[in-house]
């Protein structure tokens, strides 16, 4: 059974033509009139899904009245050598008086019911010169619009714009920031060069402190080692092992007699090195 026809009316009815360049995203559009009396429902879909974007992909015409679809080419490399493959088809069915979702109403619609209408993609390069024109249209189009939103802004926004002379004081107040920033820089930096500087006098004082410790007690420990030793060498050579006996005097008495005599001698030899200094 052959399907209804179209509806709907399709501009541009049979291509869909892109113009490069294909660096950036080229758009196109699509109208679809509803000359009918009842609301239409329909649908656009694409053979290559991830290369366009197509808003609105779907929605309801009402009666009498029209929309524009707009179809969008994601950027790609273009060869003139290869040929588009690319197709669309745009689909559509009368609405149900009483419809509430619309998802519903595509599940169980019948073939019969379906209406459809197809569309080749066409890219088209052009030259230089018209590049240029296509440029500068784009950069009036683009202007325009501008206009027209600066337009519709409230005069609140525009009263509130800043004039020359806020602009300079603004850029002054920046600039004295700026500086004020920088020379906070400069004194972190001075103040931690001054703090490692004490640092590194401190640890060199503590440090000469410690080895003057260290150098008196090895001086003091020397002089009792070279005490001790003397001591020692005197009584070696200076002390006889047997003291000689004496007529009338016991060997205690003699022993003790002598121990005395030798300990003044030993002492005076100390006692002058501790004075001059050697010790």
């Amino acid at each position: 059974m052959a399907r209804p026809e179209q509806v709907l009316l399709l501009e541009p009815q049979h291509e869909l033509k892109f113009r490069g360049p294909f660096s950036d995203v080229v758009t196109t559009n699509l109208k679809l009139s509803n000359p009918t009396d009842r609301n239409v429902c329909f649908k656009v879909k694409t053979t290559a899904p991830r290369r366009y974007c197509v808003r609105p992909n779907s929605g309801i015409i009402d009666a009498g009245t029209s929309i524009n679809v707009s179809v969008m080419l994601q950027p790609f490399d273009y060869d003139p050598n290869e040929k588009s493959k690319h197709k669309f088809m745009v689909q559509s069915l009368l609405a149900p008086p009483d419809m509430t979702d619309m998802e519903g109403v595509w599940k169980e619609a019948k073939p019969d019911e379906l209406m459809d209408s197809k569309l080749r993609c066409v890219f088209d390069m052009p030259s230089e010169n018209e590049k240029t024109h296509d440029m500068e249209s784009n950069k009036m189009m683009s202007s325009s619009l501008l206009k027209s939103e600066s337009s519709s802004l409230p005069q609140k926004s525009l009263s509130s714009t800043l004039d020359d002379g806020e602009v300079k004081k603004i850029m002054e107040e920046c600039k004295r920031l700026q500086m004020e920033a920088q020379r906070l820089r400069e004194e972190n930096k001075q103040i931690r060069e001054d703090d490692g500087l004490r640092m590194r006098k401190s640890n060199m004082m503590s440090s000469q402190h410690s080895s003057v410790g260290m150098k008196r007690e090895e001086g003091l420990s020397a002089r009792s080692v070279a005490l001790i030793v003397l001591f020692f060498v005197y009584i070696q050579v200076f002390l006889p092992a047997k003291p000689p006996l004496r007529k009338g005097l016991t060997r205690e008495m003699i022993h003790t007699v002598g121990v005395t005599h030798r300990a003044i001698k030993l002492t005076r030899p100390i006692r002058g090195f501790v004075k001059s200094g050697r010790l």
